[in-house]
């Protein structure tokens, strides 16, 4: 049973999550066309990225950042080791564990590619002004730390 006949007025959960789902995909397919006009996927790009915010990091810990399975990782490392962007070591805490760190060709070609990603992701989000965005993203985030 619909919440209410009047469409513009519907602020039952059930159209909440239609018209997040519907402005989720518009945002993700801006940064998808975006990331695959820069000759990488989003798994590659998501871990450039990660590292370069991040620094170095466990491969684990960069799986979780970057929300890719350990079988997508190391798919997603192995690409990236052979273009010479990234670089796996032994982590000195912990002889079980690898750091993916960048390579110093690496770090400038995201640092090129994320520049060109930010201005595209800027045009996905021209239409919120600095402020409509800012209560956007504290909204979000309330609404997703429901535990």
């Amino acid at each position: 049973m619909k919440a209410t006949s009047n469409r513009a007025a519907d602020t039952s959960g059930v159209h909440l999550w239609l018209v997040l789902w519907k402005a989720f995909r518009a945002m993700e397919a801006q940064a998808g066309r975006s990331i695959a006009g820069l000759g990488l996927c989003q798994s590659d790009f998501g871990v450039m990225e990660a590292l370069s915010h991040k620094g170095p990091l466990p491969v684990k810990a960069l799986g979780e950042k970057v929300l890719l399975t350990s079988g997508s990782m190391t798919a997603a490392i192995d690409r990236l080791e052979r273009r010479g962007w990234v670089a796996r070591g032994d982590d000195p805490r912990d002889r079980r564990s690898r750091i993916v760190r960048l390579t110093p060709e690496g770090r400038k070609t995201i640092q090129v590619l994320f520049r060109t990603h930010e201005r595209d992701m800027e045009q996905a989000a021209a239409r919120l002004s600095l402020s409509e965005r800012a209560e956007l993203m504290r909204l979000l985030r309330k609404a997703g730390n429901r535990q």
